[in-house]
């Protein structure tokens, strides 16, 4: 369980420094959905495998959604480990956001089949992983197992909301995933909070007062 009373640690690096610091075995990690209003957040680690090369990685959210699935599927089918970590709309609520993200990304690279030698993280912040870490700002667009690590998180999520529109076709989550459109804010105003959503979001935490 992430110790939100521990410092999340800064260790930015640039990506001119990536091979300096990667040593063997590296897992890239990256989150999708610290913004929406509803649903997990979800984080991934990859490792790569350099022997088996992924041509046009990239930040998943310069990627139409149809080459994000086929890079998703190249993924899974070439990498060494994936593995995917969330924390749920409680764990959210309990914890924040951002420790919330950190613990997901700690069951992330938990979750690999095989432990890294290091980890390269998206952004400018790392949780304790119990190895070496760094963080890389705009990595997902630089760095290609933290490019992977997006679209896996990415491609997970979005399926995920599009379960959660059949479930409550009235939300529209299909469309925003979630994040605070005006559509979603319509649809919490006329349908109420549903369990999944997060209840310490302001617009979620408001919507609840007014009723």
């Amino acid at each position: 369980m992430f110790n939100a009373n521990l410092p999340v640690v800064i260790k930015n690096i640039t990506p001119e420094q990536v091979q300096q610091v990667s040593i063997g075995l590296v897992a890239g990690v990256d989150e999708v959905g610290r913004g929406p209003l509803v649903g997990d957040v979800v984080t991934a680690a990859v490792i790569l495998d350099p022997a088996k090369p992924i041509e046009g990685l990239n930040d998943s959210k310069k990627l139409t959604e149809k080459r994000r699935n086929v890079l998703y599927q190249q993924i899974l089918e070439n990498a060494l480990a994936v593995s995917v970590g969330r924390a749920t709309p409680a764990e959210i609520d309990q914890l924040n956001i951002l420790h919330a993200t950190m613990l997901a990304m700690q069951r992330a690279v938990a979750g690999l089949t095989i432990t890294p030698e290091s980890v390269l993280v998206d952004g400018n912040r790392v949780p304790d992983f119990g190895i070496q870490a760094h963080a890389v700002i705009k990595g997902d667009g630089l760095v290609p197992c933290i490019s992977a690590a997006s679209i896996i998180a990415k491609v997970v999520r979005d399926k995920e909301m599009e379960q959660l529109d059949a479930q409550y076709p009235q939300y529209g989550f299909a469309k925003h995933k979630g994040y605070p459109t005006k559509a979603h804010f319509e649809a919490l105003a006329q349908f109420g909070v549903l369990e999944q959503h997060r209840k310490s979001f302001k617009p979620v935490a408001e919507c609840i007062a007014k009723r």
